[in-house]
């Protein structure tokens, strides 16, 4: 009796002291999740490698008398012509512009051909590299240049568009994670059709959600990775979406154990035991899809996967700990009203999954080929996407820094208004302007600051910027001044390098990601054909999401370009989530299998009893991920649309319908070469009722 006593208070014990450690965790780790976003660096230059050359030059430019420089055009624009007063206007504010800052350079007013527009390019170091300080200086330029009576001031340059790109990921994080937190709220809701169930998984993500800032910010801090807006929204999406796909399954699982366990601490217990081997296998494969972005040249990307990763250990350790404790301690209650009463029989439903799977089984061939035809079909939508987008075309909303960059591309044809920056060693520097001057596309050049051994150069090419004829001019003078140890960056050259990063990121990570995948999966279903065929289907997947965003985003969106990431990113992402519904289907199959099911029986009976979960998961991932199509930039709605698309594709398509009838078409071989592939099989009845062979 006494040691019956201790096992009782023990099991009261426990789930008091994980909370209480939980909430010790939050005292320490609140400060730091608060200045999570304040070390997101989003300026272009922080995306790129150390190798590229604009990298170089921004680093060099650092070093030049004054430090980084803050570069303005204020545009100044009347239909049907400029006035006196308007110059006079223009010239005025200018000069108030020089008066509240020191300016660098001349502020020279250069008319448009037919005097409609005056810009006038303005440069400070005075902000130096904060960005506070950069931001207050744009804005306070922008108060002081106002027009009236139809002359239209605008105030663009590369200065004006990183504030407000910062003004834009300055507000990512908090309206991401409300707007998540409420789509998750709605779903759960329908999902657990209880008034107080929903709270526990949504307060336990929130839990998660604030430890992976708080992680997050320590690897900035101690390893230097680069965090972005893009990163940090990210991560808040897959701490939500995955440790609430976690929290469907174990309260899925604790569900039915309460109905075999007298106590709540028992279920419990059984529950983790079973799903815990699926859940923490589904967590390391994204986790290790995730880190094999270390391998990738761009510093965002390369970022990215630690920061998506603490962001899914986040959601693992909070969903198999806090989770738990918190459900045991509130007890059944917490499901009311359908609490599920010990020794209790659920409700016989008919299982939609089964009946789909059932369906799929009778024919499995055609079913298997009609599927991949349409898979095929839709990827043929990826040769519709347009190339890289350009940084015009980057807001779904056009701030004034855009609107400024297309009024200078309209009134100033013949030139570019961006110059392109060459950074020359000073002892060449003359060398280099010359050579500059005959470059092909080259319309100006104008020498500016020098000092620690270097010369900065104004390269102005004679095509529009992001254009072709610019990006060979670009090309042209890092060929021609390669030579001369000379380096070729600016706004223009850093979309340049990053493409080419992209592009090189692709090659190496696609296949690393694919091989840790593979790993894995063999590890867990100790076979070569089954994650032979998941990897397939997770890719075909991946290249159908592709070409359906292909078929919709400029057609329908009017989305100037793709983002250059997209195909790596979403690949990652559709790979690393898609194989986790194709775990917990595969894991409940081969489980089946050993008890001594046969293929077919096995096929089913995994389809039925984690159908409606991977369902939920699927549909709550999907919707977390659709949130990033509501945010102002294109980029992260490209990503978010196919990534959604890509789940819901996976979870109602794939899962139900391929991988099942491929593996009931493949039979035991599904798990060569491992002991399963070679248990007999019994003859399986045909639906006239004549015996078949298995084969």
């Amino acid at each position: 009796m006494g040691d019956t006593r201790t096992r009782t208070g023990r099991r009261r014990a426990v789930p008091w002291v994980v909370v209480g450690l939980w909430l010790a965790a939050l005292v320490l780790l609140g400060p730091l999740a608060g200045k999570f976003s304040g070390i997101q660096q989003n300026r272009a230059v922080d995306y790129l490698p150390d190798s590229a050359d604009s990298t170089q030059v921004a680093r060099i430019q650092d070093r030049l008398p004054g430090g980084e420089s803050t570069d303005l055009v204020l545009v100044y624009h009347r239909d049907g012509g400029l006035t006196d007063a308007d110059r006079r206007t223009a010239a005025d504010q200018v000069a108030e512009v020089r008066g509240a800052f020191d300016l660098t350079g001349e502020t020279r007013g250069v008319p448009s051909e037919d005097g409609s527009t005056l810009m006038y390019p303005v440069s400070s170091t005075q902000p130096g590299q904060d960005e506070e300080a950069r931001d207050a200086f744009v804005d306070r330029v922008r108060d002081i240049a106002e027009g009236d009576g139809g002359l239209s001031v605008e105030v663009g340059g590369p200065g004006a568009l990183n504030t407000d790109m910062n003004k834009v990921f300055g507000t990512l994080d908090a309206t991401l994670l409300l707007a998540t937190l409420g789509v998750v709220t709605v779903l759960l809701v329908l999902i657990y059709r209880s008034p107080f169930l929903w709270l526990v998984p949504l307060a336990v993500a929130g839990v998660a959600a604030a430890t992976a800032m708080a992680a997050g910010y320590g690897l900035h801090e101690l390893f230097d990775v680069t965090v972005t807006g893009q990163s940090g929204g990210v991560m808040t999406v897959l701490v939500l979406g995955a440790g609430t796909d976690y929290a469907l399954l174990i309260v899925s699982r604790y569900r039915e154990e309460l109905r075999r366990h007298e106590r709540p601490y028992d279920a419990m217990r059984t529950a983790l035991r079973g799903c815990g081997p699926a859940i923490l296998a589904s967590s390391g494969t994204v986790a290790a899809g995730l880190l094999c972005l270390l391998a990738a040249d761009l510093n965002s990307s390369s970022g990215m996967g630690p920061v998506g990763t603490v962001g899914v250990l986040a959601a693992l350790v909070a969903m198999t700990t806090l989770l738990p404790a918190v459900l045991v301690l509130l007890g059944r209650r917490v499901f009311w009203p359908l609490i599920p009463a010990f020794g209790s029989e659920p409700k016989a439903r008919r299982s939609l999954f089964a009946a789909m799977g059932t369906s799929a089984t009778r024919r499995p061939a055609l079913v298997l080929v009609g599927g991949g035809v349409l898979l095929g079909a839709l990827a043929l939508g990826t040769l519709n996407l347009s190339g890289s987008i350009k940084q015009e075309d980057s807001f779904t909303e056009r701030p004034e820094s855009i609107t400024a960059m297309r009024t200078l591309a309209r009134e100033y044809p013949e030139r570019s208004s961006r110059p392109v920056t060459v950074i020359a060693p000073a002892d060449r520097a003359q060398a280099v302007l010359d050579r500059a001057r005959t470059t092909d596309g080259v319309a100006d050049v104008a020498p500016g600051r020098s000092g620690s051994g270097w010369t900065e150069i104004a390269v102005f090419t004679s095509a529009a910027p992001e254009t072709a004829g610019e990006t060979r001019a670009i090309e042209a003078l890092r060929a021609g001044l390669d030579p001369t140890g000379a380096y070729v960056g600016g706004p223009s050259a850093q979309q340049i390098d990053l493409a080419d990063s992209e592009s090189r990121d692709r090659k190496v990570v696609v296949p690393l990601v694919l091989a840790a995948v593979f790993v894995i999966l063999v590890g867990l279903l100790r076979s070569l054909v089954a994650p032979l065929l998941l990897l397939a289907a997770v890719v075909a997947v991946w290249g159908a999401a592709l070409g359906i965003g292909g078929l919709v985003f400029e057609p329908v969106f009017g989305f100037g370009g793709t983002d250059p990431g997209l195909g790596l990113l979403s690949f990652v992402f559709l790979v690393a989530l898609g194989v986790d519904y194709g775990i917990f289907l595969m894991h409940r199959m081969r489980e089946e299998s050993v008890r001594g099911a046969e293929p077919e029986a096995a096929a089913l009976t995994a389809l039925r009893t984690t159908g409606g979960v991977i369902a939920s998961a699927g549909v709550v991932l999907a919707a977390t991920f659709a949130v990033l199509t509501t945010l102002p930039m294109v980029g992260l709605v490209e990503l978010g649309f196919v990534i959604a698309v890509g789940v819901l594709l996976d979870t109602f398509l794939v899962r139900t319908y391929l991988v099942t009838t491929a593996s009931v078409l493949l039979r035991r071989r599904v798990w060569w070469p491992g002991r399963l592939s070679r248990a007999p099989e019994l003859p399986v009845e045909s639906e006239a009722g004549r015996v078949r062979s298995p084969a």
